[in-house]
C-alpha cells in the first residue's frame, strides 16, 4: 500500500485543513476505504461563538465521502459535554444522536458520524478508522483473532464484533488504555483504528498496519486457487454485453415489479430500478469460480458493505448461454433468473420472519447484486450514481473473500448481526430524512437527435427531473457534448452521449443495445431527429425525396420498433413521443418532402398508440412550428427557401413566423421540451394517441 503523504503538501496546513488533507489522502485510496466509508477525527483548541477556547472534536459528518470531504464536513463537537458520556452504564442509538446535536459547536452543522463516541472516548488527537479489504480479509476468517495477532502481535488490540454506538465505543476506549503500548485496534469484521499525536503520525500508521495485513495475505495465498477451479467458461467481451444487453431489460421488469408470470401494471408498491452492467476480470473470476456460489451466500465482509449492498446478492444458477444466436439459451437463462429471484424472496421472508420484533417497517427483498455466471455483474438501485457505488462495493467485497480464502476461511455477519444492521434504527431513521425523488427518478429516456435544438432542450429537461438520459445524435461527438453537460449538471453517469444514425437499422440496434448495458432498459423515448429540404414538388430530386423519407418516417419506425420491443420485454409500460410538425395538419408550399414524410411519422405514431396500449406504452405526439433556435433543421438553405416560399426577406423570416401565430410569440426549443416532458411523464398517464400543438397557435393545424 502506497504511503501518498507528502510533507510539500502538507506544509503550512495545520487544524482542521490537515484534517482534510489526512482525510482525502485516506479517501482517494480505494484499498482503505468504500465510498462514504470511514472516519477520521481531530481534537484541538477552538473559540466558540463568545470567544472561550474549548477543547473540541472535529470528526467526519454522517453521508460526506473522505475523498472529497471539505472543512465544512466536520462538524464540531465540544469535547467537555461528550467525555462525559464515557461514565454511563448504557445508551441507546438515540438517545446518542438527540444528545450529540446539544454538544455541536454549530448547530446547523451535519449529523456527527454514528462513530462519533468512539473518536471521542479514544485518548488520541488525530484518529483514523479505516475499512480497509486487507484488514477485513484478517477479520473475516474462521479464526480472524489469531490471524491478526499473528501480523501485529502485542502491537494491536483485538475487539470481538459488536454494532457500532455507546457499547463498542467505551469497550474500544477501555482496551487503549489498558494496553498503552497497543498502535492499533483491529475490529472483528469492522476495519482498523489507529491514532498518532500528529497527523501524519496516524495516517502513515494507518498505512504501515494495512501494508503489513497484505503482505500475510499474499504470503498465505502462495500456490492457492483461493476460489477453487474455474466451473464454467466466460463469454468473450463482445458475448457479454450481448447477452446483458438482452436479459437486463427482463430483469429490470422483474425488479420494477413486474409479475414473474409476465406482462401487466407494474407493482404500485415496487419502485423501478436503474441497473448497472460490469464484467470486471475480478467478476468474472469470482462468478465462474467453484467456490463463488456459496461464498456469496456467506454475507457481507461489513455493515458498511451491507448497507448498500443488501444481505446477499443473486447468484443465477445454470450457465450462461454460449450461442448467442440461439433463443433458447436466452430463453433458459431468464427462466433461471425468474426462478432465482422467487427464491431470493422466500429466502428473505423468512429471514425477515426469523428476526424481526414486530416493529421494524419491512424492507423490500430484492438483491441489488445480480451475479452470473459467465456474464458478469449487474447492480441494480434507484439511480447510477448509486449502482456505481454498489458495484464498487461488490468489488471489494470479492477482494475481502479472495484475501479470506487465501488466508484462511471466508466468514461474514451472522445472519441475526446482518439483520440488526439492516434494521438499525439510525439507518431506517436516514431513509426517512432522505429528499423526495423528482417527478422522473429512476426513469430512463433515449432522445434521438439530441445534439442541438428540440432534442438537447428535451434532453436537459428530462434530466432536471431525475430523468437517466441516452444522448442520441447522427453527430456523436455533439452527443458527447450534450451527455457532458448533464452529467456536470445532475450528477456522474446521469447522461450517455452515442452517435445513432436513425435509418441504418445496425445502428439503432447498437444505441439501445448500449443504453440497456448502461441503464439495464428504457422507459422513455423522444423521437426527434428530423431533416428539413424545401423545394416545389415539380423541382424536387428524388434523392432528396428519398431522404427525407428516411430520415423523417423511417427513422422514427426504427427507433420506435427497437423502443416497443424493449419495452414490451421489460412489461412495465413506457412512453413515446413523438416530435412530428404544424406541417401535418397545416403543410405549406414547397415543403411537399418534409411535410409528407412528417404525415407519415404521425401515422406510424398513431397506429402505435393502438398496439402498443394493451402493454401500458403509451405514444403521443407534438407539433412543433418555427423553432429556430439552436436548430440543424433550419440551415441557411431552407431559410431561403421557406422565405421564398412566403414572400418575406430572410431576415424577416423568423418575425414572419412569430406574427402569424395567435399569440405572437417566438417558440423555443424549451417549449417543445415541456410538452414532451408532460407527455413522458406520469402528469399524462392517461393520455395516449394525443397530438399537442406547440406553435403559439396557427390556426390552419389546430388538431381536429
Amino acid at each position: 500500500m502506497h504511503n501518498l503523504w507528502r510533507d510539500e503538501e502538507a506544509r503550512g496546513l495545520s487544524g482542521i485543513d490537515l484534517l482534510v488533507y489526512r482525510s482525502r489522502l485516506i479517501g482517494r485510496d480505494t484499498g482503505l476505504v468504500v465510498w462514504g466509508g470511514g472516519n477520521t477525527s481531530i481534537k484541538h483548541q477552538e473559540s466558540d461563538f463568545r470567544g472561550r477556547r474549548l477543547r473540541v472534536m472535529r470528526v467526519k459528518g454522517s453521508g460526506s465521502d473522505l475523498k472529497t470531504i471539505r472543512a465544512e464536513q466536520f462538524p464540531g463537537i465540544r469535547l467537555d459535554d461528550l467525555e462525559t458520556l464515557e461514565q454511563r452504564d448504557s445508551m441507546t442509538d438515540e438517545e446518542m444522536v438527540a444528545y450529540l446535536v446539544h454538544c455541536l459547536m454549530e448547530p446547523g452543522s451535519s449529523r456527527p458520524s454514528i462513530e462519533t463516541l468512539l473518536h471521542g472516548f479514544v485518548p488520541h488527537p488525530h484518529i483514523d478508522h479505516t475499512h480497509a479489504d486487507a484488514i477485513l480479509a484478517l477479520t473475516n476468517t474462521l479464526d480472524g483473532r489469531k490471524h491478526a495477532e499473528a501480523v501485529y502481535g502485542q502491537e494491536t488490540i483485538w475487539i470481538p464484533y459488536r454494532r457500532p454506538g455507546f457499547t463498542l465505543s467505551r469497550e474500544v476506549a477501555q482496551a487503549v488504555r489498558n494496553h498503552p503500548k497497543a498502535r492499533c485496534v483491529v475490529l472483528e469484521k469492522h476495519g482498523l483504528i489507529t491514532w498518532g499525536q500528529t497527523a501524519k503520525e496516524s495516517y502513515d500508521a494507518t498505512i504501515e498496519m494495512n501494508t503489513r495485513a497484505e503482505q500475510y495475505a499474499r504470503d498465505r495465498a502462495k500456490g492457492k486457487a483461493v476460489f477453487g477451479p474455474p466451473a464454467r467458461p466466460a463469454l468473450p467481451g463482445s458475448g457479454r454485453r450481448a447477452v446483458a444487453a438482452r436479459i437486463a431489460p427482463y430483469l429490470r421488469g422483474l425488479l420494477s415489479g413486474r409479475a414473474l408470470e409476465g406482462g401487466g401494471e407494474p407493482n404500485a408498491e415496487t419502485a423501478r430500478v436503474v441497473l448497472r452492467f460490469d464484467d470486471g476480470d475480478d467478476v468474472l473470476e469470482f462468478t465462474s469460480s467453484e467456490a463463488g456460489p456459496q461464498l456469496c451466500l456467506a454475507g457481507p465482509a461489513t455493515p458498511d458493505h451491507l448497507l448498500y449492498t443488501r444481505p446477499r446478492p443473486l447468484f443465477v444458477d445454470g450457465q450462461a448461454p454460449v450461442d448467442l444466436e440461439s433463443p433458447e439459451g436466452i430463453a433458459a437463462l431468464k427462466e433461471a433468473i425468474a426462478k432465482g429471484l422467487q427464491k431470493h424472496a422466500a429466502w428473505y421472508d423468512l429471514y425477515f420472519k426469523k428476526h424481526a420484533t414486530g416493529k421494524e417497517p419491512r424492507l423490500d427483498a430484492l438483491p441489488r447484486v445480480i451475479l452470473l455466471p459467465g456474464v458478469g455483474m449487474l447492480t441494480a438501485w434507484k439511480d447510477a450514481r448509486h449502482t456505481r457505488i454498489v458495484a464498487d462495493i461488490y468489488h471489494h467485497t470479492i477482494g475481502v473473500m479472495r484475501g479470506a480464502q487465501g488466508i484462511g476461511e471466508y466468514r461474514s455477519l451472522t445472519v441475526k448481526d446482518t439483520f440488526e444492521v439492516e434494521y438499525w434504527p439510525l439507518e431506517l431513521y436516514k431513509l426517512g430524512l432522505a429528499p423526495p425523488e423528482k417527478e422522473l427518478a429512476r426513469r430512463i429516456a433515449l432522445i434521438s437527435g439530441a445534439a442541438n435544438g428540440i432534442g438537447r432542450a428535451t434532453a436537459r429537461r428530462l434530466a432536471a427531473e431525475g430523468c437517466h438520459v441516452v444522448v442520441t445524435d447522427l453527430d456523436g461527438e455533439g452527443a458527447q457534448t450534450v451527455a457532458r453537460e448533464i452529467c456536470e449538471a445532475q450528477g456522474l453517469d446521469r447522461a450517455l452521449g452515442l452517435r445513432m444514425d436513425v435509418t441504418d437499422e445496425s445502428s439503432v440496434a447498437s444505441a439501445f443495445q448500449e443504453t440497456a448495458v448502461a441503464y439495464g432498459g428504457l422507459d422513455i423515448v423522444v423521437s426527434n431527429a428530423g431533416m428539413a429540404h424545401s423545394s416545389p414538388i415539380d423541382r424536387l430530386d428524388l434523392e432528396d425525396w428519398r431522404r427525407s423519407l428516411e430520415v423523417n418516417a423511417t427513422g422514427h419506425f426504427l427507433v420506435a420498433r427497437a423502443a416497443l420491443r424493449l419495452l414490451k420485454e421489460q412489461g412495465i409500460g413506457g412512453s413515446l413521443v413523438f416530435i412530428a410538425s404544424k406541417n401535418v395538419p397545416a403543410p405549406g408550399r414547397d415543403f411537399g418532402a418534409y411535410s409528407a414524410a412528417k404525415a407519415a411519422e404521425t401515422q406510424l405514431a398513431r397506429v402505435l398508440a393502438i398496439e402498443a396500449g394493451e402493454h401500458g406504452i403509451r405514444v403521443n405526439i407534438v407539433n412543433p412550428d418555427a423553432v429556430f433556435q439552436d436548430s440543424r433543421l433550419w440551415s441557411g438553405a431552407v431559410r431561403e427557401e421557406r422565405a421564398r416560399a412566403h414572400g418575406v426577406p430572410v431576415e424577416d423570416l423568423e418575425d414572419f413566423y412569430r406574427r402569424r401565430n395567435l399569440l405572437k410569440v417566438r417558440v423555443l426549443a424549451e417549449d417543445v421540451a415541456e410538452a414532451a416532458l408532460w407527455l413522458a411523464s406520469d402528469r399524462s398517464a392517461k393520455t395516449t394517441g394525443c397530438i399537442i400543438p406547440v406553435d403559439g397557435g396557427v390556426r390552419e393545424a389546430f388538431p381536429r
